[in-house]
């Protein structure tokens, strides 16, 4: 084992697999804000994530997705940009194909949002899953293949389906509630390297033991 914890810069993490790529190190946008180890999976553009994965960001909601996260290949989060005004006989965007179109820009501009689209830490994206504007994923969440995610999933909640409904919760409640409190994602990482066994496969119990102010 290296002695070394992973560092969080790389880009590709698994020199051998330029599929996998860290997002951090990856994406420029002020917009997006990913945290350390979270990584997304495509055998085809990953680097691409920004562009290809992340549809309709002009602004100004922001997408926030926490640390170690896993994301398959195809996630995709769909912005409020992509909002089309439904209050009149037509939804198209007619100002946006220029010409005189364009003086009415402003039937387009200042659609109602949901806001900034808030993913948690810990959490797990099947293949093809996606997000819809202004939803908001607890921590250590997991989205079934194929979903789309219409609403807040909650914290170490799975769903999964069109739309997306809870299946069930990996824990009850009160052990939900103690592994938001030991929030092992926060611990430094140094810490965490020295209890990633008990972080993967332990239990809560042996969690908070592992905790640094448990020490």
């Amino acid at each position: 084992m290296s002695p070394a914890p992973a560092d969080p810069t790389v880009l590709h993490p698994m020199p051998d697999q330029p599929r996998v790529v860290l997002l951090k190190p990856l994406v420029k946008s002020p917009l997006i804000d990913i945290g350390e180890y979270s990584y997304y999976d495509d055998p085809d553009e990953p680097t691409a994530f920004e562009t290809r994965n992340v549809l309709h960001h002009y602004g100004p909601e922001r997408l926030v997705i926490g640390k170690l996260c896993a994301l398959g290949t195809g996630v995709r989060f769909i912005m409020n940009g992509a909002n089309h005004r439904m209050d009149g006989p037509s939804t198209f965007p007619f100002p946006i194909m220029g010409g005189s179109w364009a003086e009415h820009f402003d039937l387009i501009t200042g659609l109602p949002g949901r806001g900034d689209t808030v993913v948690g830490n810990d959490v797990w994206f099947g293949h093809g899953t996606m997000v819809m504007p202004g939803v908001r994923i607890g921590h250590g969440a997991i989205i079934a293949s194929g979903s789309v995610v219409v609403d807040d999933v909650p914290d170490y909640g799975i769903v999964g389906g069109n739309p997306a409904k809870l299946i069930r919760a990996r824990y009850d409640e009160s052990d939900v509630a103690r592994l938001l409190a030991v929030a092992w994602w926060d611990w430094p990482t140094e810490h965490l390297t020295r209890h990633m066994r008990t972080i993967m496969s332990g239990s809560v119990e042996t969690l908070e033991k592992a905790a640094p102010d448990a020490l």
